[in-house]
This record gives C-alpha cells, sequence and structure tokens, in this order.
C-alpha cells in the first residue's frame, strides 16, 4: 500500500537533506511527522521519523566544559557531505588527497586514518564537502561512527577492485549499513513500490571501485559488473591516473539534488567567481532570502537568464529556478 505523501512532506523532506544544523534537522523531522498521513502502511516510516527525532532531541545541544567532544561530528559545507566509507586500503585517503588539500595520511598500511579528515572537492564550480573516516571491517564499526552515516547527504563506499576480495567487499560494507538501518533501496530504479523500502530518510550512495590503474583491475571490474545489478550504482576510478574523478564529482553533485545561481546588478555582468549553491526546486524568493532578509522583504520582481525562460524575462518570487540560472534581483 503507498503512502502518499504530500507535497508537505516532500518539501520538508528536502529541508532535512540540506539542513547544517541538529535543531534545523529536527524542525525538518518533526515537520515531516506531522505531514505524513497516519494509517497501516506508514507506521514503518512513522517509527522511523519517531526515532530520529528522539535521537536528536537526546542529543546535547551544546557541549559543556570537560564533556567529550563527538570527532565524527563535522558541520556540513558546501553543495552537501559526502562520507567515504571503507575497509582498511581500499583507497579512501587517495581519493580525497586527489581532489583536495586535505591533510590526509596516505600509507601503504592500514588504518592510516584514525580520526575523520574534511576536505573539500569541487564538481566545476560547486563545492562538496568530502570527508575521509576511519576504515572499518566486518567485525568492527566505531559506534560513534553511526550517527554520521545516517546524517550525511550520501556516501560513498570505496572498495579496491583490484583485490580478488572485492565482491566480498562491497557485500561487507552493505552488511554493516544495513545492520545500522541505512539501506539504498530508493535508488535501485527496479525497486518495489512500497513507500517504506523507497522513501527512507538517510543517504544517497555510490559505489567506488578504485585502483582500476592496477593489473588484473579491469578483469575484476568485469566479473563484478556481470555479479552485481543492485543500488548503489558503481563507478570506476583512479586516484593515481584521474580515471572516473570527473564522473564522479558530477554524479554526487546530481544525487545532492543542488543547483548553482548567479547573481547580478542591473547593467552589470554576472558575478560567476562564486555561485549560490541552492537544493533544487529554490524559488526566487528563496533566492532573495540567501542574498539579504531585506532584500527578500522588498522584492519586487527578477529578471533571469538561463533555462525555461528567455533572456531576461522578468519573473514573480514564486518562480523556480534551474542550475546554472543568472538572476537580477529588484527590489
Amino acid at each position: 500500500m503507498a503512502l502518499n505523501l504530500t507535497p508537505e512532506y516532500f518539501e520538508a523532506e528536502r529541508k532535512y537533506r540540506q539542513a547544517q544544523s541538529p535543531a534545523d534537522k529536527l524542525a525538518a523531522l518533526e515537520q515531516m511527522l506531522r505531514a505524513i498521513p497516519k494509517h497501516k502502511a506508514s507506521e514503518k516510516k512513522q517509527a522511523d521519523l519517531k526515532r530520529r527525532i528522539s535521537e536528536l532531541r537526546a542529543a546535547p545541544k551544546t557541549a559543556k566544559k570537560g564533556a567529550q567532544v563527538d570527532p565524527y561530528h563535522i558541520e556540513k559545507q558546501g553543495a552537501g557531505q559526502v562520507l567515504l566509507f571503507g575497509l582498511p586500503n581500499s583507497g579512501k585517503s587517495s581519493i580525497l588527497g586527489a581532489l583536495s588539500k586535505a591533510p590526509v595520511k596516505i600509507t601503504d598500511f592500514p588504518y592510516g586514518s584514525p580520526l575523520p579528515v574534511p576536505g573539500m572537492i569541487y564538481h566545476e564550480d560547486a563545492p562538496i564537502e568530502m570527508v575521509d573516516l576511519p576504515p572499518v571491517t566486518a567485525d568492527h564499526m566505531p559506534p560513534g561512527m553511526t550517527n554520521a552515516l545516517r546524517n550525511a547527504d550520501a556516501l560513498a563506499l570505496v572498495v579496491d577492485v583490484g583485490a580478488a576480495s572485492v565482491l566480498e567487499d562491497i557485500d561487507t560494507l552493505l552488511a554493516l549499513l544495513r545492520d545500522k538501518g541505512i539501506t539504498f533501496d530508493a535508488q535501485d530504479e527496479q525497486a518495489s513500490e512500497d513507500a517504506d523500502d523507497a522513501l527512507d530518510v538517510g543517504p544517497k550512495g555510490l559505489i567506488l571501485c578504485t585502483k582500476v590503474d592496477l593489473p588484473g583491475s579491469a578483469d575484476n571490474l568485469e566479473v563484478l559488473r556481470e555479479l552485481r545489478s543492485g543500488p548503489p550504482p558503481m563507478l570506476p576510478i583512479s586516484a593515481v591516473t584521474g580515471e572516473g574523478l570527473d564522473t564522479m564529482a558530477r554524479m554526487l553533485f546530481e544525487m545532492l539534488d543542488m543547483i548553482r545561481v548567479y547573481t547580478k546588478l542591473p547593467g552589470k555582468p554576472a558575478d560567476k567567481e562564486k555561485p549560490f549553491v541552492l537544493p533544487s526546486g529554490t524559488t526566487v524568493g528563496e533566492l532573495a532570502r540567501e542574498v539579504h532578509k531585506d532584500i527578500a522583504e522588498r522584492l519586487k520582481y527578477a529578471r533571469v537568464w538561463g533555462t525555461n525562460v528567455f533572456d531576461g524575462q522578468q519573473v514573480h518570487a514564486s518562480h523556480v529556478l534551474a542550475d546554472r540560472d543568472i538572476v537580477e534581483l529588484h527590489a
């Protein structure tokens, strides 16, 4: 039985995915719980929302003097937060090191990353926060890592495609996540229409098959593609040659469901140095609030250059923006 979720629910879910603080996440989850239809088919979803709300309410609001700091809590930046999740020596640190200035330790021995290391990667001009997590094993995942995994916008599962155990390694990572209630069924185009499976609140996923530059990796990748078809999707990459890294950044940006918007002053060229990175579905009015609350309050209209408009078309605050639109606000 379908849940028949309302536009209000989907809007709250969008706010949850883009929330930058625990308070914003809590408010969005509470709105989702209020908006979800109350019937038999939604009981599992209601229970999941209530559990998440309870966890956020129980978390300390501020760190008290002498209190232990959560090393896995990293404030989100950029278009969204992507966590690198993998077994020892899978190549996580090499990915982040190749794409950012993050102080990662790239070693030939396991457990070279004892703490999370954040860095900023880019899809064209859009920043994406990528965090290299400490490695996990089939028998152990640090308990403090669970909330970070649940609250991330996307998870990149990293496996060494040159290893004979690559298929087993993927299954190990998926099993660890599944044990914590994190699945990727919603991304499977062939998944059941049961909304309880398809609409879990949580991160999206991508499997990064690293070290495709090494001997034997091409054969392993071919076998892997034959044996594995379920979600998340797989992408071969190499931190050494750069193969697949641009594609990875693009796929992650698309998964985050964000857009880039550029602003301009009347008679001046657009400022394309630093775009506003906003959730897909953002309106002109919401952009105005991002620029300055006074502009939003006094907004009369805007002119837009880009998708679904002719150049310089005058639009109202309710106009929905598209990726790479240029906006001139008139207050």
